[in-house]
């Protein structure tokens, strides 16, 4: 086709004359019908919507949602690629190509987003294509700023904030030590005042990043504005297919099914840690220290297991030693790809092996940080993880194999499609099949030599021995879990908790710190070591802040998970209790999980949700159901103990106002596929069953049946 004779012409009149020009100067006969679309009478080629270029000039929503899905998938592959790059090898060189492709990125978005914004929601042709527009419009966790230096800046701001955050070390003098380093230190130790220097050293290492955090919380809300959202936090929250208020109201209710699990569970461990260090260091009235719960955030508290070990002389169900004794990282690599392939999972790409990395470098900075990447939505998945050989970095790997797998299986789909149903979807795939990992599964593979068991008994005596010490083993099992999974709940909500606010401005600046420590005693009734002021800056110190990943994925991937698990057990035909079920070499949970996998963010992810596991709604019923021998073990030892410390609801939007916010307002105007009602749909956990009150009223939290405490 000649390049001079695209006309970009809508009014008949002009696109006749110039059709009557071309058979002058051309006279061969022309089919009409191959013509128009060859010379993109709507304003753009097949060959500009087939390399997503020129999609502004689009005059039809159908081929401007087609050119942008592809300019998307070439932006973003490219913008992963110096991504992989700079994170693999961190240098002056990688950080000026990541920004230079991050401010690409960004205006490819700016102006899709902008020449979205041309259409309105009736010219869709059904609601396949709705979606996707809306989906092009809004779907980012960083809308760049419609001023081109403005756009610039934030590209700067996130790769120099990514890149101290890999980079960073607490120094000593001449010593220097490193995330790894300082952790490995809080995992190991049992010394309070050498926990105490790791924690300050990595978390004083941020103190410096607070001016440009602030920068980027301006410039991000900015972006947020130019496409019609009063700040940050809304844009996030608006992919979830209902209001910021229904998913706030829904995460609450989670929240409280929950709490009480969290705080028998926190309870315990501090009666153990105060028993181990004394009540001068852990108060029983008071929150816990963080730099005692084994975790530099104390997100999860799995490193502290041989204190707070309900049973430590049953017999222990331990792989690591199995794993550092036979295994390398690719090793565990190619162990966890095997429990997929066994539930009918297609084998991984070759290039995922040479191309992703599993052990740290020697001759270079990277970031450890596991994660899993698609870099150009053909196949070329990879890992990046600084593998060590034990269970904890297996179940790791699996998790982050949940999310290749994902990305595999709606790789068909068009770009804008290519996610999680929601984004706790994502996070809790991989973790839904950790679940499986029981010690028949672990037995089963070779990583643990035996597992007791009443069938060899002959006598009664011996039977109810057996019975007691295979109960014994289940509780320390699920207290492993639960310092994993119970514990992170909290925290998983807090981060995002305190990003809303600072991001609506009732938290400003002058109050980050005070903020920080106020929701994580109130949530997660853990204290800093010693006095925090202003001069700190300890949100900084999680990833996930400066590498701004919103946080509530990963809470609902702990509740999603077991709800998962559950509905794949029923189809693997599993009998006996949840915490037995492993889905290894189950087809038929495979096929599932596959379906589940395979439709991306293509539907609402109630939909979804309903077509896995039977209901459209998130429940902690399953996650209780899981649990229960350990919620029993619990209520025994707690007796006598004054368990309670102040909780707060987390997902309470405190500068909230009573009128529709202007997204709520384009969500109405957009049809969404759920929308907004006068009553809210609230579940009976003990009965099982829904019923509607009012939507201002909110649902009776029942927190406990008769059968779990």
């Amino acid at each position: 086709m000649k390049k001079n004779w695209i006309c970009i012409l809508t009014i008949c009149g002009l696109l006749t004359a110039c059709n009557a020009k071309k058979a002058a100067d051309n006279p061969e006969p022309q089919n009409t019908e191959i013509a128009a679309k060859s010379e993109g009478i709507d304003g753009l080629t097949d060959e500009q919507v087939a390399e997503g270029r020129d999609c502004e000039n689009a005059t039809t929503m159908t081929r401007f949602v087609a050119c942008a899905n592809e300019a998307l998938r070439r932006t973003v592959s490219a913008s992963e690629q110096m991504n992989w790059a700079y994170m693999t090898n961190i240098n002056a060189e990688t950080e000026a190509a990541v920004t230079k492709s991050e401010t690409e990125l960004m205006a490819e978005r700016s102006k899709l987003m902008e020449a979205a914004n041309k259409f309105k929601a009736s010219d869709a042709q059904n609601d396949d294509e709705l979606r996707q527009w809306n989906k092009i419009r809004t779907d980012t966790t960083q809308p760049p700023p419609k001023d081109p230096a403005k756009r610039e800046r934030l590209a700067e701001i996130s790769a120099k904030l990514m890149g101290y955050y890999g980079s960073a070390k607490s120094c000593d003098g001449a010593v220097c030590r490193d995330l790894g380093a300082l952790s490995k230190v809080l995992e190991t130790s049992r010394n309070p005042e050498e926990m105490k220097a790791a924690w300050l050293g990595w978390h004083n290492a941020f103190d410096s990043q607070k001016p440009l955090y602030q920068e980027f919380v301006s410039l991000a809300n900015e972006g947020s504005r130019d496409i019609g959202f009063k700040d940050l936090s809304e844009v996030w929250l608006a992919g979830y297919d209902a209001s910021s208020e229904e998913i706030r109201a829904q995460v609450n209710e989670l929240w409280e099914e929950l709490k009480p699990l969290y705080e028998q569970l926190h309870c315990y461990v501090r009666a153990k840690l105060a028993q181990t260090y004394g009540e001068d260091v852990v108060p029983l009235n008071k929150p816990i220290p963080a730099h005692l719960l084994g975790n530099m955030w104390a997100q999860e508290w799995n490193n502290i297991y041989s204190i707070v070990i309900p049973h430590p002389n049953a017999p222990n169900i331990d792989a690591t030693p199995k794993i550092k004794e036979t295994m390398q990282p690719i090793d565990i690599v190619h162990n966890v790809e095997n429990f997929y392939t066994s539930i009918g999972f297609k084998p991984l790409p070759e290039s995922f092996y040479t191309h992703s990395m599993f052990v740290k470098p020697a001759d270079r900075e990277v970031v450890c940080h596991a994660s899993a990447w698609d870099l150009d939505t053909k196949g070329d998945v990879r890992i990046k993880m600084c593998i060590e050989p034990n269970l904890e970095n297996l179940t790791t790997i699996q998790h982050e194999m949940g999310h290749i797998y994902y990305y595999l299986y709606y790789n068909d789909l068009p770009f804008v499609y290519q996610n999680g149903a929601n984004d706790g979807f994502h996070e809790g795939i991989g973790d839904t099949v950790t679940l499986s990992m029981t010690p028949k599964y672990l037995k089963e593979i070779g990583l643990i030599e035996s597992l007791p068991s009443d069938e060899s008994c002959k006598t009664k005596k011996c039977a109810a021995a057996m019975v007691d010490t295979m109960t014994k083993m289940t509780i320390n099992q699920q207290m492993q879990s639960a310092l994993e999974k119970i514990a992170f709940l909290p925290f998983g909500l807090l981060i995002d908790e305190w990003r809303w606010r600072v991001f609506d401005g009732s938290i400003p600046p002058e109050k980050y710190n005070e903020a920080w420590w106020q929701l994580r005693e109130e949530l997660q009734g853990v204290s800093a070591p010693e006095p925090r002021d202003e001069n700190h800056f300890d949100a900084g110190a999680k990833y996930h802040v400066p590498g701004n990943t919103p946080y509530l994925r990963y809470f609902l991937a702990r509740v999603l998970q077991f709800q998962f698990h559950k509905a794949l057990c029923d189809a693997a035909g599993h009998v006996g209790p949840l915490h037995e079920c492993s889905i290894y070499q189950s087809k038929k949970a495979g096929e599932k999980l596959i379906a589940m996998l395979s439709k991306g963010s293509s539907q609402p992810w109630q939909k979804t949700l309903e077509e896995m596991t039977g209901s459209p709604k998130m429940s902690a019923a399953a996650m209780i159901e899981y649990y229960q021998p350990l919620i029993q073990y619990l209520k025994e030892q707690n007796q006598g103990r004054t368990c309670e410390f102040s909780f707060e609801k987390p997902i309470e939007n405190k500068k909230a106002e009573k009128k529709v916010s202007q997204n709520a307002k384009v969500a109405s105007d957009l049809k969404p596929p759920i929308p907004m009602k006068p009553m809210l749909s609230c579940y009976n956990r003990c009965t099982k069953e829904y019923y509607q009150v009012p939507s201002g009223s909110g649902c009776v939290n029942i927190v406990l049946c008769e059968n779990d405490f």
